[in-house]
Order: C-alpha cells, then sequence, then structure tokens
C-alpha cells in the first residue's frame, strides 16, 4: 500500500482526515496512460519529442474517464509493460482537467477511486487559490524587498 492508499482508508474511516487525502492527492506523482499521436510524424521528421501525446480516455456508461496510477507497477499491471504514460503531479492533473472528465485512480485495485466532475472542480479551486495565495505572498515579499532596498 501506498501513502495514498493509506490516507484513502483513514478519509474513509474519518471524516476529518479526508483534507489530508486531497493534499497528499494534489502533491503527489501520477502515471497517466497515453496514446502518442505523434508516432509516424516523428518518424517522418526523425525527431522524438512530447508533442501528440494524448490521455487514454476510458469509456462506460457515456462518462469519459482519465486513467490515474500512482504507481507504474499499478499502471502496467491494468494495462502491460509497452504501454506509454506521462508522469505529472495531482495538481498539474487537476489545472489540466476538462470540464465533464471523471478521473479513475489506480483502476483495479483494491484502493481504487473515482473523481466526479463537482470534486475535480473543487480541486481545481482549492490549487487556483493556493496560486493566487503564492503570488500574493511573492507580491508581498518584493514589495518588502523595494522597501528595504531604498529605506538604505
Amino acid at each position: 500500500m501506498t501513502k495514498l492508499d493509506d490516507a484513502l482508508e483513514l478519509g474513509a474511516k474519518d471524516p476529518k482526515a479526508q483534507p489530508l487525502y486531497y493534499d497528499l492527492f494534489l502533491n503527489s506523482l501520477f502515471f497517466i496512460p497515453v496514446i502518442d499521436e505523434g508516432d509516424d510524424a516523428k518518424k517522418e521528421n526523425g525527431k522524438e519529442d512530447d508533442e501528440g501525446v494524448l490521455p487514454l480516455l476510458i469509456e462506460s456508461d457515456g462518462d469519459k474517464y482519465l486513467m490515474l496510477f500512482d504507481t507504474i507497477k499499478r499502471l502496467t499491471d491494468w494495462a502491460d509493460e509497452k504501454t506509454k504514460y506521462v508522469a505529472l503531479p495531482g495538481h498539474a492533473v487537476t489545472e489540466m482537467s476538462l470540464p465533464k472528465l471523471y478521473w479513475a485512480l489506480n483502476y483495479g485495485t483494491e484502493q481504487q477511486k473515482f473523481f466526479e466532475p463537482n470534486e475535480i472542480n473543487w480541486l481545481k479551486d482549492i490549487v487556483r487559490q493556493a496560486k493566487e495565495d503564492e503570488d500574493q505572498q511573492d507580491k508581498t515579499e518584493d514589495e518588502q524587498k523595494q522597501e528595504q532596498k531604498e529605506a538604505k
């Protein structure tokens, strides 16, 4: 079990512990299977890059799911060893997630979790607020440094 698994289990037992899970989620690294649509173009151009890489979306009952795994082993257990993937932190996945997209975390394991669009939007708000707070903190620090320079 991973730290994320432990936090998910703890949050299921004690709702007061759920913020720990979401904080850990936003700051964890995830492996996302991708479809590399740029293979032919790369061969033609003779170069390798990440352009043309799209996340693999799975459709179920009319909903599209982004597949997320917190370990490469879980990804390859679900898919196979040849599956291409990208690794992104949870906050980046959250920022880039499209409206009406669902997430399936660690699908096929005992610790799987599904995220619905409302929950993802809530996480987006948390990430946006954290960025605004960080920007404000940076601005305040810059102003203080400028005042100290002028005082000298």
